[in-house]
């Protein structure tokens, strides 16, 4: 695709402003605009490569839109900065911009995480809605002016896999004293329930579960657990992740950055970050269910988590929702309306969606 096809279909230029742009000429345009050269500092490794590569796509969609003019360079957890110190390196313009998952920074304030995902909060689908047409995008970037940041969506994984354990997980009692890799909300709320959580970044996850350092471990899902090799050391599967019914990753650009840039600039990171949001949701979509075909052959057991466990957790998650709201007005401020669009999302999603997804599988379950 070309530059100009590119911009037309992203919606960069109006119907009615495509005759003059066709008269102006697109590289005298870009030949006007200023040189740019920023550093993107990824939260997400290499081998991670459906998030870490949108983050790619997207660096070479703003290239390509820009006629080269706008440079984004992309580097790796840690190559410049610590994979959860990359907010603290866009506040302080140690670089213009990172691809992170929000919910990293919930030490600074519980409500980070309701950007990227609440335990039992919205699938996919709802939490884009939300962010893009239920007034969260507006609402986290008011709260990230204090962070010196701006927000874009940046991806989701979908719904997540609920881990890697060594043994079978049927009670709440089974949950008492494990030491389980697990972060953010997640971990808060497992901990009410007994559960040590444990903060072990990406590349130490194997070792920490072969070695029984950790009882358990969750990561994403089969495409990028397999290519962890965790199946190797831990043979329970469970479903669903709870704590990440969806997960929307951001990325998160110095504000005084943002608003230096030209109209047509933050156009194209608009448009470019849409299309690495969607690719990276359709690459999941796309590579989970060979992976998980393929742990199966590996002698993976699937389990689903026991009901006393779900409603244990989701008690506990609420609880831990409402006491965060009495206190700390931030969240108050952007759970409250989000609890509302949740309420209503579901409602709607049962009427249709749902509906239609469980007579499919009815279907196809009796092999029709």
């Amino acid at each position: 695709m070309d530059r100009r096809q590119f911009i037309r279909k992203a919606g960069l230029v109006s119907t009615g402003a495509a005759a003059s742009v066709g008269t102006l000429a697109m590289p005298a345009i870009a030949q006007s605009m200023p040189e740019i050269k920023w550093r993107l500092a990824s939260s997400f490794p290499k081998s991670t490569d459906a998030i870490f590569g949108s983050s790619e796509l997207f660096a070479k969609t703003v290239s390509e839109a820009t006629d080269g003019k706008f440079q984004i360079q992309v580097f790796p957890a840690g190559e410049l900065v610590p994979p959860l110190q990359v907010l603290d390196a866009v506040q302080n313009d140690t670089v213009e911009i990172t691809h992170t998952a929000s919910y990293y920074f919930i030490g600074k304030d519980l409500t980070f995480a309701i950007a990227t995902s609440l335990p039992f909060g919205l699938n996919t689908r709802q939490q884009q809605a939300w962010i893009l047409q239920g007034g969260g995008l507006e609402l986290f970037n008011d709260f990230l002016a204090n962070y010196n940041a701006v927000m874009l969506l940046g991806g989701n994984t979908g719904t997540q896999m609920g881990g890697w354990f060594r043994n079978e997980i049927n009670s709440v009692a089974d949950l008492k004293g494990l030491k389980f890799r697990v972060g953010g909300v997640g971990g808060k709320v497992l901990s009410a329930l007994g559960v040590v959580p444990q903060q072990i970044p990406a590349p130490d996850i194997y070792p920490a579960l072969e070695k029984g350092t950790i009882d358990a471990t969750e990561w994403v899902g089969p495409y990028d657990d397999e290519r962890l090799g965790l199946y190797q050391v831990a043979k329970y599967y469970y479903y669903p992740s709870f704590w990440e019914g969806s997960s929307a990753l951001q990325y998160m650009i110095n504000k005084k950055k943002w608003d230096e840039l030209p109209q047509a600039y933050k156009a194209v990171l608009k448009a470019a970050a849409a299309l690495a949001n969607d690719d990276m949701t359709a690459a999941y979509d796309a590579r989970n269910f060979a992976a998980l075909k393929r742990l199966v052959a590996q002698g993976v057991q699937l389990r689903p988590f026991s009901r006393e466990i779900l409603d244990a957790a989701y008690d506990a998650a609420f609880k831990l929702y409402e006491d965060e709201a009495a206190k700390n007005p931030a969240f108050k401020k952007i759970y409250e309306p989000w609890k509302q669009f949740r309420a209503e999302s579901y409602q709607w999603f049962r009427v249709a969606e749902y509906n239609f997804d469980s007579y499919v599988y009815s279907q196809q379950a009796a092999g029709k």
